[in-house]
């Protein structure tokens, strides 16, 4: 299920699942996106810290589950912190597959994501956050343009060198985000892989958040899944200014150990480049050609 796409005029609804907003920070971020010739709404709980360090769970479900309801929005978009996991048992499915509209987030927002995805069959959107609007750059903006606005595009546009760690192709439906939330929904009843398919996983990750042996635990941890059987390919996203050996390394034995194409870019993730990545679309990934084609 494909949502429909944005048109210049529309709704944008800004919620924050996994941290507590700053009311001067994002009020540049509303003017930046208005700027852009989109109507904001933002959530009545986007300002709130309930805990101290957050809204309450029902407090940050029920923002997103009011766009969901509200006919005027037609684009819920959040960014990252810590947090979205907690909203995954409080968010109406239901009404997402009755009224289903574009979901953009990036980094934490992985579990909400994937979680409407598996539920309902939704593609959702990786990539960007409100944040992404302060310091707008051409290629991130271009992205937001080319699959949320003008429609599906048909081939992956790069702004990085690529490296394949095993040559190949492979197809199958793109699924994946943040490391750690992706490995935290592997086994877990918000992610329930179709038996019958092939997945292309993406993942991403950054030295400030994680050192090179916390990605190989949390990729050990996805591999020792019943799902790594249904993975037909990985592509890694932007981890550090100057590509990392060692991970590199990582990613060559996680090809070879599963015989599948592995490629690394810096096209997406917590760096300048912030491409986006329909989660639920089916994909060709070519590593030997350092393309990707959406089908």
């Amino acid at each position: 299920m494909t949502p429909m796409k944005l048109k210049v005029g529309d709704t944008i609804g800004i919620i924050s699942p996994s941290h507590v907003a700053s009311v001067d920070r994002y009020a540049a971020i509303i003017s930046s996106i208005e700027a852009k010739g989109f109507r904001v709404k933002t959530g009545e709980n986007l300002y709130k810290s309930t805990y101290g360090y957050l809204a309450s769970e029902w407090e940050r479900a029920s923002d997103l589950n009011k766009m969901v309801l509200d006919e005027s929005v037609r684009m819920v978009f959040f960014g990252g912190g810590n947090g979205s996991v907690e909203l995954l048992p409080y968010i109406d499915y239901e009404a997402i597959k009755q009224t289903p509209k574009i979901f953009l987030s990036v980094s934490d927002g992985t579990s909400i994501l994937n979680a409407i995805y598996s539920r309902t069959g939704l593609i959702t959107y990786y990539g960007q956050a409100p944040g992404t609007f302060e310091d707008l750059q051409p290629y991130n903006y271009d992205q937001f343009m080319m699959h949320l606005v003008r429609g599906n595009p048909e081939h992956w546009v790069s702004n990085s060198k690529w490296h394949s760690l095993n040559d190949g192709l492979c197809e199958g439906t793109l699924i994946g985000g943040y490391t750690v939330n992706f490995a935290l929904l592997v086994n877990s009843s918000y992610l329930k892989a179709d038996n019958g398919k092939t997945y292309i996983l993406f993942l991403e990750d950054h030295e400030k958040f994680s050192n090179i042996a916390c990605v190989s635990m949390l990729l050990s941890h996805i591999e020792q899944s019943p799902f790594i059987r249904q993975v037909s390919g990985l592509l890694f996203g932007h981890y550090s200014e100057n590509v990392h050996p060692d991970l590199l390394e990582r990613l060559k034995r996680f090809g070879s150990k599963y015989h599948v194409p592995v490629a690394y870019c810096g096209d997406f993730g917590h760096g300048r480049n912030q491409a986006i990545l329909p989660i639920g679309c089916e994909a060709v990934l070519d590593t030997r050609a350092k393309t990707m084609k959406f089908c």
